[in-house]
């Protein structure tokens, strides 16, 4: 049985977003990218042509993936960085510099979180979520915008939102509150750095499939099939549906796109509250 595109089994929108070789000569920066929509990410830029270097915590976890991103031949690199550590971003960018000669694309996709009363979340953990979300696209941001405006050649930065950034989210008062910051900080450069051609999106998934945040939040089956009554489209996202539209954010077909907040949630955000037939 083949679909649409042509492939056996696969979902009509799989990989039929951009044509192959679109990002071919760039080099994309994906943070959180050893797994999950991180992987998905660079997977994509990979078959699109880019050289990619990945950022992640778990050493394993990342020579995995790497062995996953060389078989599509571009320049591939891990980096065991802990986004909340400022000397460890500027390690991380200063060595994809060095191998690769530019930073092009750098997609904010690491995250923690967890879910928790408000009223019993502790300091630390608050601060945890902050740190990584908020502290760290900001420092990886403003670390490879550096690179961007010396090489005078601009560039794409994507950052990974949650809708609840806009409309807040029960038991996740951390994590919702350091998305709201991401957006806002994610707006203001957009227009700071629009005069040095530098590009700064947001795209928040709904509920994505085979996913840690998926996991996290929607864990056993009950909570899982809620989410799921509660997507107008009535299924989970696909984790390389998130991909194509990041593929087509990074690229030149959104060279006007800049300071938007994309939703890929199966209306999901829109449906909250509509009457029921």
């Amino acid at each position: 049985m083949t679909d649409r595109t042509g492939h056996s089994g696969m979902p009509a929108y799989v990989n039929a977003m951009l044509p192959p070789r679109t990002l071919h000569g760039k080099t994309a920066i994906v943070t959180g990218g050893g797994t999950g929509l991180g992987k998905a990410m660079a997977l994509e830029f990979a078959r699109l042509g880019a050289n990619v270097a990945i950022a992640g915590r778990r050493p394993d976890v990342l020579a995995a993936a790497e062995l996953e991103l060389g078989a599509f031949g571009g320049g591939t690199m891990t980096h065991q960085t802990d986004v909340r550590s400022v000397e460890a971003v500027d390690a991380m960018v200063s060595s994809t510099r060095e191998r690769f000669g530019a930073i092009d694309i750098l997609v904010n996709n690491a995250a923690g979180n967890f879910v928790v009363p408000s009223i019993d979340l502790s300091p630390g953990g608050w601060r945890a979520v902050i740190d990584i979300v908020l502290n760290g696209t900001w420092f990886c941001s403003q670390r490879v915008a550096k690179e961007m405006i010396a090489a005078g050649t601009g560039g794409a930065m994507l950052n990974i939102g949650a809708t609840y950034a806009v409309d807040g989210n029960p038991y996740t008062v951390h994590s919702a509150a350091a998305k709201a910051g991401v957006l806002a900080m994610s707006q203001t450069l957009a227009v700071e750095w629009a005069a040095h051609k530098i590009r700064v999106n947001v795209l928040a998934p709904g509920p994505i499939a085979e996913t840690g945040a998926v996991a996290q939040l929607f864990g056993d089956e009950e909570k899982a099939r809620f989410v799921v009554d509660n997507v107008p489209l009535k299924r989970l996202g696909e984790r390389q549906e998130v991909a194509n539209l990041a593929a087509y954010l990074v690229s030149d077909y959104a060279a006007y796109v800049t300071g938007a907040f994309f939703v890929i949630d199966g209306a999901r955000r829109l449906g909250k509250g509509a009457f029921k037939p």
